[in-house]
């Protein structure tokens, strides 16, 4: 084991143990101790998840990249192991970036990563340089592979980036052999995703471009995943620089997904629908799983990168978390997700199950709780007009709430936390055009003490942030302009 490696291992075993269970979410991933950012390696080995991420556990800011380790059976209680990885090389001192695993036929459990050295050519001029590299390991411990790198400047295309070349996203064929996709800056200086195979996951070689974006959608593409659903290919994608475009796609970080089928001539995804992933305010680089019951899993971290300023004023020892796994699915050539069917088994005892009748504001009474899994179903009152907005109020009180406001007239919905207890001027509210129902709408919340995932009609779309309001807001509003019917179930859940 390196200096490195075991002064990470040291210093989280002390520190990660000190933060006390009520300072963390109650089936969120955090990172132990520390900044956390993208999911890494997300793979099922030997009974267990295993969900790696990119960490730097001397700071809550980002850092010099190592792999943070945590292991699960429900995918909602995890068990921290050591970090897995850390910067202690030639070819990745600057940092070991995002990647992926997969269990070996052997019993291994293979991990591929982006290296990150800094070089520095005649003019004098410092860049990061990126390459591929392996480790193997037992679940616990692991080993980098003594040839790395695997792939480096020589394996891009003409025209490809050295500087912009990461992300690999691993598995393996029926047949047996390997393949990923990597993210790479091309010549137009926007994003492609290249792809690499292999016949014994070890020595790689280039196997063509899947997609290029042609300053289509942001610029580079990162954190690429690929894989077959419900007789579709999707391809998910986190682009830079995105240019925000109507209500589908916002600017800056964001995350997209194109689905389609593959040219069986090029090999090239032909697209037949692009979508905006998540439409709210925190979330970046999903990756997923295929569960051993089939179902494919994501799961992405619930940040953005250009809203770190909104953090908890408690001073939390750390920073970063993961959104709620969710269930992928393709339904009208649109990708759905919803929360992974494991949460069900979090709930207590029914707090509200009923329906009501909305004129106005009324308070949820029954309804209450910082950790909660809450489903409204609205439609219009039948044989009154329709009515002109709604609003929910959650995680509220007499000064703090986070709202969703929908207008059945436009069919937009927007999230908005300003009145969250935010202290920092970062983005606060955000709209997606939700399916036109004629003024039927639902919504499925999940409430976990610092954040909000929202789901709409039953998956066709998501909404994500985080929350920092004082834990005792915890109340529940609806608001109308008109009236509407409503039917309420709510449940606490349970760590």
């Amino acid at each position: 084991m390196s200096e490195t490696l075991h002064k990470a291992h040291t210093y989280e075993a002390i520190h990660g143990g000190q933060i006390p269970p009520h300072q963390r979410p109650a089936f969120h991933l955090t990172p132990y101790v520390g900044w956390m950012n993208d999911p890494n390696g997300f793979s099922f080995y030997q009974g267990e998840y295993h969900l790696f991420y990119q960490y730097y556990p001397y700071d809550t800011n980002w850092g010099p990249m190592h792999w943070g380790h945590a292991v699960s059976r429900d995918l909602l209680h995890w068990t921290f192991r050591p970090v897995a990885l850390a910067p202690d090389t030639d070819y990745d001192s600057v940092g070991c970036f995002s990647g992926s695993a997969l269990e070996l036929p052997d019993g291994r459990h293979l991990i591929m990563y982006t290296g990150v050295h800094r070089e520095t050519d005649a003019d004098g001029v410092t860049r990061d340089i990126q390459t591929q590299c392996l480790a193997v390991g037992d679940g616990m411990n692991y080993e980098k592979y003594p040839h790395n790198p695997v792939l480096t400047e020589k394996d891009l295309p003409q025209g490809g980036s050295r500087f912009d070349f990461r992300d690999p996203k691993l598995w393996q064929e029926k047949d047996g052999t390997y393949r990923c996709v990597i993210g790479n800056r091309p010549a137009d200086g926007s994003g492609s995703i290249l792809r690499f195979r292999s016949e014994d996951g070890f020595h790689w070689q280039a196997d063509g471009i899947l997609a290029e974006n042609q300053n289509q959608y942001g610029k580079m593409w990162e954190c690429p995943d690929y894989f077959s659903l419900d007789g579709k290919q999707v391809l998910m994608v986190s682009p830079q620089d995105m240019l925000s475009s109507g209500l589908e796609f916002h600017h800056g970080n964001g995350t997209l997904c194109l689905i389609g089928h593959e040219d069986p001539d090029g090999g090239q995804l032909c697209r037949e629908q692009v979508q905006a992933i998540d439409y709210g305010l925190d979330f970046y680089a999903p990756q997923t799983v295929l569960a051993p019951d089939g179902r494919r899993i994501m799961v992405a971290w619930m940040q953005n990168w250009d809203g770190l300023g909104e953090r908890s004023p408690e001073h939390l020892a750390w920073f970063g978390q993961m959104t709620l796994p969710r269930e992928l699915t393709v339904q009208d050539g649109r990708l759905f997700q919803r929360p992974i069917r494991e949460l069900d088994g979090l709930r207590g005892p029914c707090q509200f199950c009923g329906s009501l009748h909305v004129d106005g504001e009324l308070p949820l009474e029954q309804v209450h709780g910082r950790t909660l899994d809450l489903t409204l179903s609205f439609a219009p009152q039948p044989g009154a007009p329709l009515y002109q907005s709604l609003s929910v109020d959650v995680a509220c009180d007499q000064m703090y709430r986070t709202t969703l406001r929908y207008d059945p007239n436009t069919s937009v919905l927007t999230l908005d936390r300003s009145h969250s207890g935010t202290r920092r001027d970062v983005a606060h509210v955000r709209s997606c055009k939700v399916r036109d129902q004629g003024g039927p709408l639902k919504l499925r919340l999940i409430l976990d003490r610092y954040s909000l995932e929202v789901f709409v009609n039953d998956g066709e779309q998501a909404l994500s942030c985080t929350l920092y309001t004082p834990a005792e807001a915890d109340g529940v509003c609806i608001r109308t302009q008109g009236v509407l019917s409503a039917h309420v179930e709510a449940y606490p859940l349970l760590p």
